[in-house]
């Protein structure tokens, strides 16, 4: 099985560290090019190796972990997924420049947070991603918690608690497996429609829970 990654930002980065930890090889890969991902893969060994963009959504498991606002762009332009399995890791929120008057707009209530709500009308942000997907079989995993805390599956005395979902059983068993083998206690909430909208950044009723399992 080969895992591939796309983006190296805090989420990407943090992905490839809890795959080396685990054992795990993929490759990884960001707009920047290979060359600029020598920090990261000094922290992580060699199990972890650099790729374009097109090599990395080649695996059979490929961790999509973008801002938003570059996924419109960015999916046309990756190979054909013929059944492979997607994880969604991405949210739709804006990063806000700090002295943007975005980040100061006393009526947006994550101005403090740096962030800013996309409205997606009556769809949910993995409904989207999967149009953008087409073929794909996606599992939407890995975005409801703040991704510092991803590095620390072992939490008082238990297992940090992650929430995954998707419509096909043996993609989900699949990325379940690469979650518990990273030490962490996975929670399957059923179908893309039901566990999409309640983990989904900023509003979700799961977003940014961090449940302990002892």
């Amino acid at each position: 099985m080969s895992i591939g990654i796309i983006g190296s930002g805090a989420l990407g980065g943090n992905i490839a560290r809890i795959l080396a930890g685990a054992g795990f090889s993929a490759v990884i890969a960001n707009r920047s090019g290979p060359a600029a991902l020598a920090p990261l893969l000094a922290e992580t060994g060699p199990s972890i190796t650099a790729g374009t963009v097109e090599q990395a959504a080649s695996a059979d498991i490929v961790f999509v972990a973008v801002r938003w606002e570059t996924l419109e762009e960015l999916m046309p332009q990756l190979p054909a997924w013929n059944n492979r399995i997607v994880v969604d890791g991405t949210n739709p929120v804006l990063f806000l420049d700090p002295d943007s008057d975005d980040a100061k707009d006393p009526t947006n209530p994550l101005a403090a947070y740096g962030i800013k709500a996309i409205d997606l009308g009556s769809q949910h942000s993995s409904a989207i991603f999967s149009q953008l997907a087409p073929g794909a079989r996606v599992v939407k995993a890995l975005n409801h918690l703040d991704v510092k805390l991803l590095l620390e599956p072992k939490e008082a005395g238990g297992q940090r608690t992650l929430f995954y979902s998707g419509d096909d059983a043996a993609a989900k068993a699949e990325v379940r497996q690469l979650l518990e083998a990273a030490g962490f206690f996975a929670v399957d909430l059923g179908a893309l429609d039901v566990g999409g909208p309640l983990t989904q950044l900023p509003f979700g009723a799961l977003s940014a829970s961090n449940f302990i399992k002892r």
